[in-house]
C-alpha cells in the first residue's frame, strides 16, 4: 500500500495516476496485486498479469518486478533502436517526394512553353519530353494520385486485418533487403527475452508459450509458437519443433536444446536475447551508415536527371544560335 501511494503522488501522468490509485484501493478491498492488475488490460498486458500472478504464488513478486522492469526496458530499448533505423530513411523519402513534387507541378511545366517560344517548333530532347511528361501527369492528375495513395495505404491496412494478408507482410518484413535481416533478429530477440523471463519467474511452459504468442506481433512467430505449444503438449521438448518450423536460426534451437538438456533453459534463452539485442544494436549501426550515403545517392540522381533534362534544350539552343 504505502509503495503504490509513493508511486502515485509522483505520477505527472493523470491517467496513470489514477490506475495505480486504483490499484491501491483493490488491495485497501482485499484484492490481490495481480486482480488489480486484471482490472486494466489496456495498460497491463498478459505477460505482465501472469507473471506477477507466479510472483504472488512463489512469494516472490518483487524479484519477479524486477525482471519485469528490466524486461520492459530491454524491449523498449530495442524497439527504440529499430524505429531510429526507420525514422531516417522515412524523413528523407518524405521530404524528397515533397520537393519534387513542388518542383515537378510548379516549376518543370513552365520550361514547356518557354522552349516551345525558342525552340520554334523543334522537337525537345528525349530526357527532357519524358520529365515534362511526368510533370504535366502529376500536376493534371495530382487529386487522383493523392486519391491512389491513400486508397492503397487502406487497402494495405484492410489486408494486414485477415490471417493471410498479415502472414504475407510479415513474411515480406523477414526477407526485405537490408531491413528484413533486422526485423527476424528483432524478432527472435523478443521472443527468446519473453519467453525466457516468463519460465524464469515460475510460469508453466505451455502458459508461458501461449503468452510468448499473443505478444509475438509476427503471424510468422504466431504460427511457429502455436506449432512448438502442440508438440510440448504431446510430450516433445522445444527445441525440435522449434527446428522444424525454420523460423528460428540453427544457432538458436541448439542453444535451447543444451537449455533443456541441462535444465537451465530459461538461462538459455535469456542468453540467446541478449546475443541477439546485440546483433540487432550492430545491424541498427549498419544500417544507418548505408542509408546516409544511398539516400543522398539517390536524392541527387532524381534531381541531377531533372536538372540535365531541363539544360538540355538550352545546350541545343546556343548551338543553334552559333
Amino acid at each position: 500500500m504505502r509503495s503504490l501511494e509513493v508511486l502515485a503522488r509522483q505520477e505527472k501522468n493523470p491517467g496513470f495516476k489514477w490506475v495505480i490509485e486504483q490499484l491501491a484501493e483493490g488491495i485497501r478491498s482485499g484484492n490481490t496485486f495481480s486482480e488489480g492488475l486484471q482490472a486494466h488490460p489496456r495498460v497491463f498486458d498478459r505477460l505482465y498479469i501472469n507473471m506477477v500472478k507466479a510472483g504472488e504464488a512463489g512469494g516472490v513478486l518483487d524479484v519477479v518486478l524486477e525482471r519485469l522492469a528490466r524486461f520492459m526496458e530491454k524491449s523498449e530499448r530495442i524497439k527504440g533502436r529499430v524505429r531510429a533505423a526507420m525514422v531516417y530513411p522515412s524523413i528523407i523519402l518524405a521530404v524528397t517526394v515533397i520537393i519534387l513534387s513542388l518542383l515537378m507541378m510548379f516549376v518543370v511545366p513552365k520550361f514547356e512553353g518557354i522552349y516551345a517560344d525558342l525552340l520554334k517548333g523543334a522537337a525537345l530532347p528525349w530526357l527532357t519530353q519524358q520529365v515534362l511528361a511526368v510533370a504535366n501527369g502529376i500536376k493534371n492528375h495530382f487529386l487522383a494520385t493523392i486519391l491512389l495513395v491513400v486508397g492503397a495505404v487502406v487497402a494495405l491496412r484492410l489486408l494486414a486485418r485477415t490471417s493471410g494478408g498479415r502472414k504475407a507482410i510479415d513474411w515480406l518484413a523477414f526477407h526485405l533487403p537490408l531491413f528484413g535481416d533486422l526485423s527476424r533478429k528483432a524478432a527472435i530477440a523478443r521472443f527468446s527475452r519473453t519467453f525466457g523471463t516468463l519460465l524464469s519467474a515460475g510460469v508453466p511452459i505451455l502458459q508461458a508459450l501461449q503468452i510468448t504468442r499473443d505478444t509475438s506481433g509476427n503471424a510468422l512467430l504466431v504460427e511457429a509458437i502455436d506449432y512448438v505449444h502442440d508438440r510440448v503438449k504431446e510430450g516433445e521438448g522445444v527445441a525440435g519443433p522449434l527446428e522444424h518450423t525454420r523460423v528460428f536460426p540453427g544457432m538458436v534451437t541448439s542453444m535451447i536444446d543444451v537449455g533443456e538438456e541441462t535444465g537451465e533453459l530459461f538461462e538459455m534463452l535469456n542468453r540467446v536475447a541478449d546475443a541477439y539485442e546485440e546483433e540487432v544494436d550492430n545491424a541498427v549501426s549498419a544500417l544507418t551508415s548505408v542509408i546516409e550515403p544511398v539516400m543522398i545517392v539517390f536524392l541527387a540522381v532524381v534531381v541531377g536527371t531533372i536538372v540535365v533534362a531541363l539544360f538540355l534544350p538550352i545546350i541545343e539552343i546556343i548551338q543553334r544560335m552559333q
